[in-house]
């Protein structure tokens, strides 16, 4: 299992025991190509960090953060959460409110009060804010799956309730009734209604004028 907290600058990934940063720089007057370029290899060591594992718990975007690099920091989420869905992997979205809250009870923590929860709940030693919260972000997926690494109180555990977990797991197409075939094989193709033949022209209709004069023109 996995946490992350993705970000242009430095991406935190961890696991139960680690916690690593997938650093990047660039600026915002690059390219588009350069950009496309940054995006797809911090993805790429960032899923390459995950490699397989049975639930990837990622911090959701901030909706409300408008400046900085907003578009990018999308096309790196999706990119990441697009690849890990391409392997099988479940992925469950937090909320930075949630992720805050199950650390220190307060859902508007600051990044230092998050860190200092981290080293002192856990015993982990984190390098940065990054590191702290993907480690939280695996926690709460490690509670979610009833295997908690610490005795969390109500009061923090209840953001739990506040994240967009996975189905529970089993194969990527669900099948219905336990059956062998999957869903979507299952499904009736939409089939469109057949349009209706144009309406004949009767050919003994006499022609008016107008038509005489095309015909004669085609003629």
């Amino acid at each position: 299992m996995c946490g992350l907290d993705l970000s242009l600058t430095g991406s935190g990934v961890a696991g139960a025991d680690w916690a690593r940063t997938v650093g990047s720089s660039g600026r915002r007057d690059d390219s588009f190509l350069a950009r496309r370029t940054r995006l797809h290899r911090l993805a790429g060591g960032v899923v390459a960090l995950v490699g397989t594992c049975d639930l990837a718990v990622i911090e959701g975007p901030a909706y409300s953060r408008t400046t900085g690099s907003v578009w990018d920091r999308a096309g790196l989420w999706w990119l990441v959460v697009d690849a890990l869905m391409r392997r099988d992997v479940p992925v469950a979205v937090v909320a930075p409110t949630a992720r805050a809250k199950y650390a220190t009870g307060r859902g508007n923590a600051s990044k230092s009060a998050v860190v200092a929860a981290v080293r002192r709940t856990y015993r982990v030693p984190v390098a940065d804010d990054n590191q702290a919260d993907a480690f939280v972000l695996v926690a709460m997926g490690h509670d979610w799956l009833g295997e908690p690494l610490v005795e969390v109180p109500a009061g923090q555990r209840c953001a739990l309730d506040h994240v967009a977990w996975p189905d529970r797991f089993g194969p990527a197409q669900l099948a219905l009734d336990g059956g062998a075939v999957p869903y979507l094989d299952t499904v009736e193709p939409v089939r469109r209604p057949r349009r209706s033949a144009p309406p004949s022209v009767s050919h003994d209709v006499e022609p008016s004028p107008g038509q005489l004069d095309a015909l004669e023109v085609l003629g």
